[in-house]
């Protein structure tokens, strides 16, 4: 017998919120005086993000190193003000994952991203919070990153949840797979209807 779905685990970019890449690194340059692609490669090509992703670099150290490769200074608020202005959160999706909590599912997000995201979730969104206080995890506080079935042990570890009661929502079909790879159940995020259907299947729609 299938378990009962006792918890939604929700990705974040993509399906929480959406997110705009090229805005995050216009605005970071126009504040730093760096041009777009040299901040672009400072984040993505260098192996620092992905270096703060997995947990190996902490917010300090993060900012610092991308400071080496731009060769300047990145101060936290105008990064947390560059992601912000790259982030819109989606009111429907906030407005499901409400009516699940008040229907006593435990909602949470897992989202593969470095400790300053951690440390600035409610700066960035204050829309998801109180809703996700508490149960907003970043790959980086976990020492692992989807698809690594390790990422979402651990936070289900933290949720104090078991992988078959928990419907992992993702729009990226890798991280899907590393999900039920986990034991978790899980949904490739393609729109909010396809997921209502979904919920009704599990009864919780």
């Amino acid at each position: 017998m299938t378990a009962a779905i006792r918890c939604v685990l929700f990705d974040f970019d993509g399906v929480l919120a959406d997110y705009d890449r090229d805005v995050r690194i216009g605005h970071l340059a126009h504040f730093l005086g760096r041009p777009s692609h040299a901040v672009r490669a400072a984040i993505y090509a260098s192996g620092v993000e992905d270096a703060a992703d997995a947990g190996l670099l902490d917010a300090d150290a993060y900012l610092e190193a991308l400071g080496r490769e731009l060769d300047c200074t990145v101060p936290a608020d105008a990064w947390v003000d560059a992601r912000r202005a790259a982030t819109h959160e989606k009111p429907p999706m906030l407005s499901l994952a409400s009516k699940l909590r008040a229907r006593g599912i435990t909602v949470a997000m897992l989202s593969n991203n470095g400790l300053l995201m951690a440390q600035s979730w409610p700066a960035i969104v204050p829309a998801l919070f109180p809703l996700f206080s508490g149960r907003a995890f970043c790959s980086a506080q976990l020492g692992a990153a989807k698809p690594s079935p390790a990422a979402y042990l651990r936070c289900l570890e933290a949720l104090a949840m078991p992988p078959p009661a928990t419907l992992f929502v993702d729009d990226n079909p890798a991280n899907v797979a590393g999900a039920r790879a986990a034991g978790l159940v899980g949904h490739c995020f393609a729109g909010i209807t396809e997921l209502q259907r979904a919920l009704e299947e599990h009864g919780l729609a």
